[in-house]
């Protein structure tokens, strides 16, 4: 049964759906409204404040941290400057991807690694021989999201920290509220944000602090649905929707690479090893048979299904996580995990696991579409990923 997180006081009251998901065994909200519109529009409008804390969290410290990480991850832990973030997957030896998650050098010894799934079993495997710990923070350390176009002005108001001066995937220490805090320039929504990490016990005031200096920035709690769509758009993958972790992996379908995800980018082949370099360096060389590509759908076709049947096109308020085939030249070449009405972009769009052969930008596709329990199928276009992408984000 899931249990509350650090800030469940504040958001069970908030939560006016009664609606919640368990995540990685706390009460998430789904949405805080019956409908996620209000929620999705502070993401992109003004200032969304939303609890993370059910993410698995791992403080790394020794002399040997930098070793130990560079053994797991795909990327060059050694060019992380203190103060720097990064993103990275994480592989088993044949160069599937377990999961991924960020890296944060919070000083010259000191790591703070986040991830989707527990890893603790793992990491405790690859330290042997180094002088490194490993403590899972999980649950002592709680954090938020603050995302949206308003959100550097509220935590600039909030915060007695240097976030004015916080670059894209940096760090800075900080107080809010006199309590203390760090503060990544990150985020899973593909706008402008920050993430907050903080003991527990700290949680609640900090929570209070960020919601009544958020008054003047639209500032709105977040669940779920909308966090979907804003994901979406972004283009950012989630594990066991658009593809699966090793662990979980039952077929060798379901195990996906980095160079599968779209990720082949954040793979470093020239660090000297790490798991599963060897697999990763020969699929480079031949090329991934399959991609994670987006999805662009012709809306104007999607109009002319419901219309056959005298039916207002009906795009769904909150995203899809349900596998839908996609085809070229009548074939099907793969499938679409997720998709959503953009609300922004005035769009249907997906994410699709596609053959390589059909991977390309541009390429002219088509996606089964059920109207009144007719199978269908409208046209698509591959189109790059993120979908949306501010410039307010980075600069």
């Amino acid at each position: 049964m899931p249990v509350g997180t650090p800030l469940h006081d504040r958001t069970m009251p908030l939560c006016r759906s009664f609606s919640w998901r368990e995540w990685a065994g706390y009460y998430a909200a789904v949405s805080y409204d019956p409908r996620h519109d209000h929620e999705y529009n502070a993401i992109r409008n003004g200032a969304a404040l939303i609890d993370v804390s059910p993410l698995f969290k791992y403080l790394i410290t020794g002399a040997d941290a930098v070793r130990f990480i560079n053994r797991i991850i795909t990327r060059d832990a050694s060019r992380l400057h203190p103060g720097q973030v990064i993103y990275t997957p994480w592989c088993d030896e044949h160069g599937d991807t377990l999961d991924d998650g960020t890296v944060s050098r919070v000083d010259e010894e000191r790591f703070r690694w986040t991830a989707a799934e527990p890893n603790f079993r793992w990491f405790t495997r690859q330290s042997a021989g180094l002088t490194v710990r490993i403590d899972d923070v999980s649950e002592r350390l709680a954090a938020v999201a603050l995302q949206g176009p308003t959100s550097g002005m509220l935590l600039r108001r909030a915060a007695d920290a240097d976030v004015a001066s916080l670059r894209y995937f940096r760090l800075t220490r900080g107080l809010i509220g006199g309590r203390r805090v760090e503060i990544s320039r990150t985020g899973y929504t593909g706008d402008l944000g920050y993430e907050i990490w903080m003991d527990r016990a700290d949680a609640i005031a900090i929570w209070d602090q960020l919601m009544s200096a958020g008054r003047a920035f639209g500032i709105a709690p977040v669940g779920l649905q909308a966090l979907d769509v804003a994901r979406i758009e972004a283009g950012l993958r989630l594990i066991d929707v658009d593809f699966i972790g090793a662990r979980k992996a039952l077929t060798a379908f379901q195990r996906y690479t980095p160079f599968e995800t779209g990720l082949g980018r954040l793979v470093d082949l020239s660090k000297e090893s790490f798991i599963g370099r060897r697999a990763l360096a020969d699929e480079q060389a031949r090329g991934p048979a399959r991609r994670i590509v987006g999805l662009t759908l012709d809306w104007p076709a999607i109009e002319a299904l419901y219309a056959a049947v005298d039916l207002p096109p009906l795009a769904g308020p909150t995203a899809s996580r349900m596998a839908v085939p996609v085809f070229s030249s009548g074939r099907q070449v793969g499938r679409m995990t997720s998709s959503t009405w953009s609300p922004m972009l005035k769009q249907m769009i997906g994410l699709a696991t596609v053959d390589a052969a059909v991977s390309s930008i541009g390429t002219r596709l088509e996606v089964e579409h059920t109207v009144e329990a007719v199978r269908s199928r409208v046209p698509a276009v591959v189109t790059p990923t993120p979908f949306f992408n501010p410039k307010r984000k980075v600069e």
